[in-house]
Order: structure tokens, then sequence, then C-alpha cells
């Protein structure tokens, strides 16, 4: 990864090695039962743990956008987030910095002003609301800019791409140039892994992350526990930590700078690994000569 700041309302933070993104997820019905958290007591823990275990920023949702989600109210998200976003602060502080997953400006706005967020993790990459990306602006605030096709119920019969990678990338860069003549400085790139993505394109795209170099910002793997992963071996998303580990050391070797993940403890230990291999040169004045009578 190519090291990265941001501007969290006025307090710029570097970054020199990957990030560990913490999901805290507070909907009664998103893909992973283990993630799902509700009451204000449970939240702190969760979010304390999460901080303890390594992560650098946490993820707050109240808006299951899995495939076939339920419709959720911009009232209703509300609701859950404010007294989310209050729940985390009180266990971690303010220093850590939270980022609210929505794709309504509206929500963001008071998530960002009111409720104590700082960054805005877009799933919709600004197509279900024709306002984020002008709330973004006038905020100041990191924008995760993410890829996807249609709604949550519309998205997976939206996968005709004549090259997965190459589109992804077109299109994405089309939604930072919008977002840089606004004046958005800091913009972050998520793909979209399980987003009007098929079972292969997943994995195209996977293959395909140094592609996203061209776009120069930082980017976001978010593969925890996904169907990327169970519908490929047959597993609930109760069993996929381990692929889900595979997966996150691929992205990172491929240039990933940000893993968005369940499980804090597993990515902060994959981060370990892949940055030590990459800090292990291979020696290029060593090589051994073998002939047939060595071997």
């Amino acid at each position: 990864m190519k090291h990265f700041s941001l501007n969290i309302k006025g307090r710029i933070v570097e970054y020199t090695n990957p990030v560990v993104m913490g999901i805290v997820n507070i909907t009664p019905d998103s893909f992973y039962a283990g993630s799902r958290v509700t009451a204000d007591a449970d939240i702190e823990v969760r979010a304390a743990q999460m901080v303890e275990q390594g992560a650098d920023m946490l993820d707050i949702g109240a808006y299951s956008t899995r495939p076939g989600a339920d419709f959720v109210t911009a009232e209703e998200e509300m609701t859950r987030l404010k007294h989310g976003i209050s729940a985390v602060r009180r266990a971690v502080g303010p220093d850590i910095p939270l980022s609210v997953d929505t794709f309504r400006a509206d929500v963001a706005r008071a998530c960002i002003v009111e409720w104590g967020a700082d960054i805005i993790n877009d799933i919709s990459g600004g197509k279900l609301d024709e306002r984020m990306f002008e709330t973004v602006a006038e905020l100041r605030v990191p924008y995760v800019l993410m890829h996807t096709r249609g709604t949550p119920q519309t998205m997976q019969t939206m996968t005709d791409y004549d090259n997965v990678t190459a589109d992804v990338v077109s299109e994405l860069q089309r939604s930072v140039w919008k977002l840089e003549e606004l004046g958005v400085a800091d913009i972050i790139i998520d793909p979209g892994f399980g987003f009007a993505k098929t079972l292969e394109q997943n994995y195209e795209l996977l293959a395909g992350l140094p592609a996203f170099d061209i776009l120069g910002k930082p980017l976001l793997a978010g593969m925890s526990r996904k169907s990327m992963f169970t519908r490929l071996l047959g597993i609930g998303a109760d069993e996929a930590l381990l692929p889900t580990a595979v997966g996150n050391a691929l992205a990172l070797e491929r240039g990933a700078a940000i893993l968005r993940v369940h499980d804090v403890a597993a990515a902060r230990q994959t981060v370990a690994v892949v940055e030590k291999m990459k800090k292990c040169q291979v020696q290029e004045n060593f090589i051994t000569f073998v002939d047939n009578k060595s071997i």
C-alpha cells in the first residue's frame, strides 16, 4: 500500500501501515448474525473490544445492504444510528475515526454534524441519493466511494460487464472526477465485492486490484465473511473466518490500504504477516545453481 492521510475534522491522521476498520452492525438482519448488536451495552462492548484488538477505525451501519435486504426508512435508520454512534463514542472516546455506513445524504449529515461520526461510507457511490456528493463536499469529510449498480434489491441482476475490473475502475473514475470538481479531498475507493458482482467476477476483481492504482486513492477491501467465500466453499458466514483472512492477505499483497472486517484480531494478524513478508526482500546477488546430480 501507499501511505495516505485523512483530514478528520481538521486533524490530519497519517497511515503508514494497512488500516483495520471494524464493522459495528446495529441491524437486526445483517447477513452475518454474529455481527449484530442492537442494545447500547452490547454496542459499547463490541466497539471497545475492536479497539482493544487493534482497530484503527470503526464503521457503524444501521441498514443491511445484503442482496434482497428489507427496506428501512430514513427515520428508522436515523434512530438506530443516533443511539448507536452515541454508544460507540462512550466506549472508545472521540479520537477513533468513526465511519457511518449510509447512502442517504440527510442521514450522513446528521451523523457527522450532530452525533460525532467522521467519515461517510456510501455503498451506492452517490447513485441512490443525488445530494450525497454535494453533502460530502460541504461537510469536508473523507468519503468511501464504493462501486455498485442498482439497489440492494436489484443489484444481482446488473452484472453485465465487458471486463469487470476495467469497467469498475472506469465507473469509479467518473465519480472521482465529479467529487474532485466539488472539492472533495479525501476519497477512499471500495471496489464493492459482492455488490452487482457474480461469484466469478468477485475473484476477477480481487486478482485485478493492482489496476485500481490508476485512481491514486487508498483502496478499501470489504470481503469479510461474504458470499464470495460461503458460496464457493459451501459454508455459512459463521464458518468463513479463514477464507476471509486468505482473501484479505491477497488484497493486501495487491495494494489494499484498508480492510473492513467483522474480526479485528484476525485482520490485525493478517496485516502483521503480510507486512513482515513484504519487508523481507530476496537477496538479488544470492543465486544457487542446481544441476541434475544435486537434486
